[in-house]
């Protein structure tokens, strides 16, 4: 283990997170709130620039960095990122637990959106703003930003690049990884902005507006009034970010093609083609179970678009409480949680690309076993599986229903119900936010034991990064020269 350069890399990022510290201050400057609210975001930004400057003085002379350093500085600067970016809260009285306030930036960063905030309207404009901004920060990826503004890092960075982005593939959009990182920041961020305007022209205010783009990009849906989107009854706000959640699930690469004219290759896509049909599948089985239950056709349909949208994209807004929906459509919303959007999106889940290698590996193994003679081969986007992808995706769903029923067998502890408790860890660890049960959409995860909470803020940490770089942190091997 190179722990210099692991030192190094976590002591700029503490340096960027100083940083974006400025915004939210600007904001309590800009609404003039009280010196209790400055001094909570200024102190942490100092400290963290101290703190940041006084361990990257020393240059690491030896800057190799393999997979296992990439893996290390990942979970590190994650859970770092949340440490520090919960002290705000606790600081200035607004979530003054310090295992809810972590919770809940963990929830933030990892664009989960599962909150303990009962009254979140109780917030200042200067915590609301942070607390939606860890999303905007967390959907493409702390890391991906940090190679976009720290160049410097390139070098021998892709192992960080593919220890952050989601998915059972990585692939760089032109040469250099720097480059790769700010061409994605650009098409997130002038994404962001377009769904900031559309929602200003509906009418929500600028602040509003913003704040719920940030949770639209980084699929993260914290909202910001009780009830999350419910409040506003604007169907035209509704189908903005019902179809705005819908196209960050979409994998940038696929946006990147299709900006750059590339169409027949978005068009080649078999996860994009899949994930839309799920999503039409979902939307159409739920009607068809909700009719009765509404008196308007035009409403059930913007629900139930709204909802698959905001469940199979893992962001976790609401308009309707599904949780009081039939059974059926219960289990349909639970399925859409362990599949999520695609991969290299800001979305969480399994992902559409495993789901479909799952089912053709499924059904190549029933063709094998019907003719033991035939040999299937297993082609994905027209291209033959390698039978390293094939072990690794499947390898992936093992360790992932391990990590899923440990977690879910220590919350049973805490759960009232069985509901509650499969479907907190499903949220958490999918990273989706609202669940079923006494955590659905009307609840909070307030009432659970600090326990569970600090046990479910690494369980989103881990299905964020996709369980490798938090079970690599840990094994003690890891730590071996």
């Amino acid at each position: 283990m190179n722990v210099s350069i692991v030192r190094y890399v976590v002591a700029r990022l503490l340096q960027i997170e100083a940083a974006l510290m400025i915004f939210p201050l600007a904001v309590s400057l800009l609404y003039r709130e009280s010196w209790n609210y400055l001094f909570s975001f200024l102190s942490v930004m100092i400290f963290l620039a101290v703190l940041g400057q006084l361990l990257s003085l020393k240059k690491p002379e030896n800057k190799r960095m393999t997979a296992r350093e990439g893996f290390v500085i990942v979970a590190i600067s994650w859970i770092l990122f949340s440490f520090f970016g919960s002290l705000p809260f606790v600081i200035n009285s607004d979530i003054p637990s310090f295992v809810d306030a972590f919770f809940e930036t963990s929830s933030g960063f990892t664009t989960t959106g599962a909150s303990i905030l009962d009254d979140v309207e109780s917030l200042s404009h200067s915590s609301l703003f942070w607390r939606s901004f860890t999303h905007l920060v967390g959907g493409m990826g702390i890391l991906v930003f940090a190679l976009a503004v720290l160049p410097q890092i390139d070098s021998q960075s892709v192992n960080i690049m593919k220890a952050e982005t989601p998915g059972p593939t990585f692939g760089k959009l032109v040469s250099k990884l720097s480059s790769s990182a700010r061409i994605l920041y650009l098409i997130y961020l002038s994404m962001t902005a377009i769904v900031t305007i559309l929602l200003w022209i509906g009418g929500m205010d600028l602040f509003d507006s913003l704040l719920h783009a940030f949770g639209v990009a980084g699929t993260g849906g914290f909202g910001i009034k009780n009830g999350s989107i419910t409040p506003y009854e604007n169907a035209y706000v509704e189908w903005v970010i019902g179809i705005g959640m819908l196209a960050f699930g979409i994998n940038f690469n696929m946006i990147y093609l299709l900006l750059i004219g590339n169409i027949k290759q978005v068009f080649k896509s078999e996860e994009l083609k899949w994930y839309f049909l799920i999503v039409l599948g979902a939307v159409g089985l739920i009607c068809i179970n909700l009719i009765g239950y509404y008196d308007s056709i035009s409403k059930l349909i913007r629900d139930v678009f709204f909802t698959v949208s905001s469940v199979i994209t893992t962001t976790g807004f609401t308009t309707a409480n599904f949780g009081s929906w039939p059974l059926f459509s219960q289990m349909v919303i639970l399925l859409l949680m362990f599949f999520g959007a695609c991969a290299g999106s800001t979305a969480g889940g399994l992902k559409i690309s495993r789901v479909v290698v799952y089912v053709k590996i499924l059904v190549a193994e029933i063709k094998r076993v019907a003719q033991p003679n035939r040999i299937v081969v297993v082609q994905y986007d027209q291209k033959p599986l390698g039978t390293n992808t094939k072990h690794g995706v499947a390898n992936y769903l093992i360790i992932y229903s391990v990590v899923f029923a440990a977690v879910f067998m220590l919350i049973s502890l805490d759960a009232p119900d069985f509901l509650s408790a499969f479907s907190a860890v499903a949220a958490t660890f999918n990273n989706i936010g609202p669940a079923l049960g006494a955590v659905g959409p009307a609840y909070s995860y307030s009432k659970l034991h600090d326990y569970s909470k600090i046990l479910l803020s690494f369980t989103m940490l881990a299905g964020r990064l996709e369980i490798f770089p938090i079970l690599i942190l840990f094994a003690p091997r890891t730590w071996k020269k």
